[in-house]
């Protein structure tokens, strides 16, 4: 089967997207590429959806922090955007999401965008709610093991 000529073939564009959770979550690409599908179907609906095509290129998660590269139909950056805001959860982990750029080759995207992110957490033990408990630092953001789950705080909280 021959290639379709240029003018015919679809063109992409790439979001870089970085992610954060707590510390303890194991976030694989499958359980990320199944939410984005359900928040793009919910908030676009299936035409919209379809539109968008969004497929996730790249994914690498570890320690509580990932980066991703999202594909995307040209033209549908602004509805892939909104989509990937609305994920707020993966396999019930919390994750925060935020787009570094948009770019038109994958190589531009992982030059640009990629590669940037702070180190991974360093544990130590702080004083939290009457008790001396471990916690998980990243520049200025704390993650503090409850036997709950985690808390955030700040190195403010802690002065």
């Amino acid at each position: 089967m021959k290639h379709l000529p240029k003018h015919i073939r679809p063109r992409w564009r790439y979001l870089a997207v970085e992610i954060e959770s707590t510390p303890d979550a194991e976030i694989d690409r499958g359980a990320f590429q199944r939410e984005l599908w359900y928040a793009a179907g919910n908030l676009l609906g299936d035409p919209g959806s379809a539109d968008a095509d969004l497929t996730v290129y790249s994914f690498a998660f570890e320690d509580g922090t990932g980066e991703t590269i999202i594909r995307v139909r040209r033209g549908e950056t602004d509805p892939a955007r909104a989509a990937v805001a609305c994920v707020d959860a993966v396999d019930g982990e919390p994750v925060g999401l935020s787009v570094l750029g948009i770019s038109g080759t994958v190589r531009a995207c992982e030059e640009r965008y990629l590669g940037r992110r702070t180190g991974g957490f360093d544990q130590r033990h702080v004083a939290f709610a009457d008790a001396d408990r471990p916690a998980f630092s990243r520049d200025d953001a704390v993650e503090v093991s409850m036997p709950t789950g985690f808390v955030s705080a700040t190195e403010l909280d802690f002065e």
